[in-house]
């Protein structure tokens, strides 16, 4: 799904938003067919008009490419939050690196090609942010960063087996109540964080007590909705024949659905331990 909407964008579907959920169909809207008409990774041949052929095999995006580069990508969040943990990076730092992560992940949401140099710095400054935020919460809730891993890994074997099995069918009425449900989270989110910059629930806004574990609740169930998401992207691009740069972008999406998916389950551990 192609979008233009730069905070959801999600690579590997058609233009349409459509046309990427007939998987079955590879030639039905696919927007790497070579011989579809605007496919821009299509070139026309010198003095025809026509594109080339369809690329070699091992220039397409495999599972392989999808797995090593979500390995490369988390495995730099896992180092950089480690390493953020053991020096005791202050909460000022973290919103930094917060906000640069933010910043980073927009620019490669709008640009066209995949930057692995880009995504990888995304992935540092990300693990910088969560691996300080999940030493401070760990202070005073002790045990909230491995409850957090626990359940991210618990949420996308889950999601992943759902998936896989066709319980949960990902189409473009799905997509779009994903993407609503998202924006809607995200406008909550910026409320909750004006309430907090006015010292509300003690700096949390309404993050604090049962409102805080509804959104907490909340936000899981949409960051799931948005890992199945990634799950379609991958199995569309790898049966439409996306070029191989592409996986890059399927790590991206993977990294930052994780991401957000244990920072939720971190600020409910948070919760549930402090006895807020």
């Amino acid at each position: 799904m192609r979008s233009s909407n730069p905070v959801f964008s999600r690579r590997g579907f058609s233009r349409d938003g459509h046309a990427g959920f007939q998987a079955g169909q590879p030639q039905a809207g696919n927007p790497y067919a070579q011989t579809q008409a605007g496919n821009p990774y299509a070139q026309p041949q010198q003095g025809t008009g026509f594109p080339p052929a369809a690329p070699p095999q091992a220039d397409r995006m495999t599972m392989d490419d999808v797995v090593s580069r979500t390995a490369m990508t988390l495995g730099t969040v896992v180092l950089a939050a480690t390493g953020a943990w053991v020096l005791n990076v202050g909460l000022g730092i973290a919103l930094v690196a917060a906000f640069v992560a933010f910043g980073l992940g927009m620019w490669q949401a709008f640009k066209r090609q995949a930057s692995p140099a880009l995504i990888m710095a995304y992935a540092v400054f990300e693990g910088v942010f969560l691996g300080a935020m999940s030493n401070f919460i760990n202070q005073y809730a002790p045990g909230a960063a491995m409850q957090a891993v626990i359940g991210t890994m618990a949420v996308f074997g889950a999601v992943l087996f759902l998936y896989k099995s066709r319980i949960i069918r990902v189409n473009a009425r799905f997509a779009r109540f994903a993407i609503a449900a998202g924006i809607g989270y995200g406008l909550l989110c910026l409320v909750n964080l004006g309430f907090a910059l006015f010292g509300a629930g003690d700096g949390w806004g309404f993050r604090t007590g049962g409102i805080g574990i509804l959104m907490g609740i909340a936000g899981v169930v949409i960051a799931s909705l948005f890992l199945a998401l990634d799950f379609k992207q991958v199995e569309d691009g790898i049966a439409y024949g996306a070029p191989r740069e592409e996986a890059w972008l399927a790590a991206f999406g993977l990294t930052m659905t994780l991401a957000w998916i244990y920072f939720e389950f971190l600020r409910l551990a948070f919760i549930l331990n402090s006895g807020d």
